[in-house]
């Protein structure tokens, strides 16, 4: 079995988070998404994935390069964007043709269970398979909405319909598994996606299927979404490796270093190398790698990018990595 990992994007937007690293090395828990996708597939038995890479690709592809979590890691680098499709399209030569296979979004954090997925791929004969998730309603206008027949085949694609329109609660996470017939219906050296090119065509035909996603699943691609899946995290709603969760003050907390002396309140986690002044709180915030703070500052409901010295209060604000930002005094 082998496996995509869609890897191209730009990311922008998490930005100011991707302006440094491109969107699959975002972290939760201090843990690149990416890594999480990777030791996932290594756990049902995947041991060989290929990415698509363009934004910040040389990040990525130096991270992996030593076969991480036992998976030979291959890439390619496109020099223009070739859309969902189109950036599949190129990695053809790295399929077998009496082989299904798996393709994953990069920024999607999930605990789904592919070998049910897969399983179910195989009983249907269906050139593809997508996983689809249960939301709310009042969410559905965020998302690409599937209406299925009895037997879960796909009969209609509904993209970010308003909570009126939409005919389904069911929502498109990302999550694909292919017959290598999928290839004959996207051309070469074209952009295509598969929301607007690929799915449609298999529509006509019968040939998708889906499963659904009971486990824990969501969607990285907005700082709302970011913020939210580490909340998920602390409240057990999704489980990957990652360092133990302490607890103290009014809070707990996730740490790469090894003492932390601020005051904690809320859910926090902090990156390797984290100083921290007197008097320091810090609450529901999220800090990166080699982060300092002064004395006597608050940080509530924000998020902290890597090799950034804070010396004044922030309240729900994102800091990009880099950034030195001194205190700020009232002006009367």
């Amino acid at each position: 079995m082998k496996a995509m990992i869609m890897a191209a994007g730009v990311g922008s937007r998490l930005e100011p988070l991707t302006l440094s690293i491109p969107k699959p090395l975002v972290t939760v828990a201090n843990r690149p998404v990416m890594d999480i996708l990777l030791e996932n597939l290594s756990t049902i038995g995947v041991k060989n994935v290929i990415a698509n890479t363009y934004y910040l690709a040389n990040q990525i592809i130096k991270r992996y390069e030593n076969k991480p979590y036992g998976i030979d890691f291959n890439y390619i680098k496109e020099d223009t964007l070739s859309g969902t499709a189109g950036g599949l399209k190129k990695c053809q030569f790295f399929f077998d043709k009496s082989d299904d296979f798996i393709v994953l979004s990069a920024d999607g954090l999930s605990n789904a269970d592919i070998l049910a997925g897969l399983e179910i791929h195989k009983k249907s004969g269906a050139i593809a398979t997508i996983g689809v998730k249960q939301v709310k309603m009042e969410e559905v206008q965020h998302f690409g909405v599937i209406v299925t027949d009895k037997n879960g085949y796909i009969k209609e694609f509904q993209e970010k319909p308003s909570v009126e329109e939409a005919k389904s609660n069911l929502i498109n996470t990302g999550i694909y598994i292919f017959n290598y017939k999928i290839f004959d219906f996207i051309p070469e050296n074209t952009f295509y996606d598969f929301a607007k090119n690929v799915f449609p065509k298999l529509l006509k035909i019968k040939q998708i299927n889906t499963f659904e996603i009971k486990e824990y699943w969501s969607d990285i691609g907005t700082l709302d979404q970011y913020k939210q899946s580490t909340q998920d995290l602390f409240a057990g709603k999704c489980t990957f490796k990652h360092s133990p969760i302490l607890f103290k003050d009014n809070g707990a907390y996730i740490t790469d270093t090894e003492i932390i002396t601020a005051k904690i309140a809320g859910n926090c986690t902090f990156g390797k190398n984290f100083e921290c002044g007197k008097n320091v709180e810090i609450e529901n915030s999220i800090i990166w790698d080699n982060v300092k703070i002064a004395d006597n500052v608050k940080i509530k409901d924000s998020i902290v990018c890597s090799n950034c010295y804070i010396g004044t209060d922030l309240i729900s604000q994102i800091v990009g990595a880099d950034q030195h930002i001194e205190h700020q005094k009232m002006v009367v």
